[in-house]
């Protein structure tokens, strides 16, 4: 799988992910990176949970599953936290820095879709 975009209600909800696919990468994750900036996420891939031990910054995560449905929704993870778990049926996680995706509506069973390539079907 390529980078991407997730949308919701057909709208582009995050236009710029990062797909970590491969066992080194979903392994490393954003660890050492300072920062995620604002309209970026990273999708690890075959990811039931999460740490945010080592990392420098707070995180929001959405757990899914592998139809693109919410599980799991986990706000303002702060650094230093040793397990996040995703739920029953968590394979795929998404983060994105704290406080800047529009979470508001996003629940369990809130249905996302996948697309690659450029935002807008190109």
């Amino acid at each position: 799988m390529s980078a991407g975009q997730l949308y919701w209600n057909d709208q582009l909800w995050v236009g710029n992910l990062e797909v970590a696919a491969t066992l080194p990468a979903r392994m490393r994750g954003l660890l050492g990176r300072a920062d995620l900036p604002v309209g970026q996420g990273l999708l690890i891939e075959a990811c039931g949970s999460v740490h945010t031990v080592g990392m420098r910054f707070a995180l929001d995560v959405v757990f899914l599953d592998k139809a693109w449905r919410v599980r799991r929704v986990c706000q303002n993870v702060p650094p230093g936290r040793w397990l996040v778990w995703g739920g029953w049926h968590g394979l795929r996680a998404l983060e994105v820095r704290a406080g800047w995706l529009k979470l508001a509506g996003v629940s369990p069973g809130t249905q996302l879709e996948w697309r690659t390539g450029a935002p807008g079907g190109a």
